[in-house]
């Protein structure tokens, strides 16, 4: 079960990486536009795979699932991804990914209380070493990042950016916790199902984002290189790619795993990132950059290791 919950979760993070690299090859493209062309196709596309089981869908969904799909849609999927776009653009796809990477410590720390978690205290070298590899990054950053004069950005662009990726792993540490919390509690849906609602309830916020996009790209100089065709095909393939299969993995990950190791596996999502990244500027990772990759996957396999361990038991339950 954990072994097949690993790799739903490295499948999701392998599709969940492009996210980072759509919006460095559609810079001339602005977040709201990226976003809502996104998660339409999204939208369209779960309806349509839906609508065959929509009679015994509808059969099972109450009014607290429109509002919890409402509640993770808007917050993990459309303002998750506008911010996200907003910080790849303004700092690059490391620091965005870096900063992003952060998320298996929060959600580590929320879910450590909860049944079939392991205590903190034996995940505390797995964390250290992702922590490890995240500082690696940063160090990496700030030691290769052009400054203004060399075509790189200000510091208060930097800052904007940093901030953007801050809020955008404050949604995602939202929707990993509440998506999983609730797909636990209400087992009546399968992950498959879950993710199609999700999507169409996302395609239908998308719909209302597409309005003041569209007022936008008509208002706002059209910025250069704005390839229609190449927007049309990379959000396409994001929306099916990311959207629809990596969130159905992700769920399906989600109910095989506890919190605390689940929310380690989005670290996989970072490394995909990455990794793309360096194949579309066609160079190797610096020294920092690799180390820190092996610093992250150690620590998520430490981490896959221990859950696989049968658990220690507590004084009280000590056969007598």
């Amino acid at each position: 079960m954990v072994i097949q919950g690993v790799l739903y979760g490295l499948a999701a993070g392998a599709l969940w990486g492009m996210v980072f690299l759509a919006p460095r090859a559609l810079s001339a493209f602005s977040p709201l536009e990226l976003a809502s062309c996104r998660y339409l196709s999204y939208g369209v596309v779960s309806w349509l795979m839906l609508w065959p089981v929509w009679r015994s869908v509808r059969g099972k969904l109450q009014r607290e699932d429109w509002l919890a799909l409402l509640r993770l849609s808007l917050i993990g999927n459309i303002i998750y991804y506008v911010l996200l776009i907003s910080a790849v653009q303004l700092v690059g796809i490391a620091p965005t990914s870096l900063i992003i990477g952060v998320l298996p410590v929060l959600t580590t720390l929320i879910g450590s209380r909860e049944h079939g978690a392991l205590r903190l205290s034996a995940l505390v070298w797995p964390l250290a070493l992702i922590m490890a590899g995240v500082a690696a990054i940063n160090l990496d950053v700030f030691l290769y990042a052009p400054d203004p004069a060399h075509g790189g950005a200000g510091w208060l662009v930097k800052l904007g950016g940093l901030a953007c990726a801050v809020a955008a792993l404050v949604s995602w540490t939202w929707y990993a916790v509440a998506n999983a919390r609730y797909l636990r509690r209400h087992p009546r849906f399968n992950s498959h199902e879950w993710s199609l609602l999700t999507g169409v309830c996302t395609g239908a916020l998308a719909l209302l984002l597409a309005l003041p996009a569209g007022w936008l790209a008509l208002s706002v100089p059209a910025a250069p290189g704005r390839d229609w065709g190449l927007f049309a095909g990379i959000t396409v393939a994001v929306a099916l790619g990311a959207s629809v299969l990596g969130t159905g993995f992700w769920n399906a990950a989600s109910r095989r795993l506890p919190l605390t190791l689940s929310g380690q596996l989005i670290v996989f999502e970072t490394l995909f990132a990455l990794f793309y990244g360096f194949l579309y500027e066609w160079r190797w990772p610096r020294p920092f950059e690799g180390l820190a990759m092996l610093l992250l996957l150690g620590g998520v396999l430490w981490s896959s290791w221990l859950h696989l361990q049968p658990a220690e038991p507590l004084a009280d339950e000590m056969p007598v």
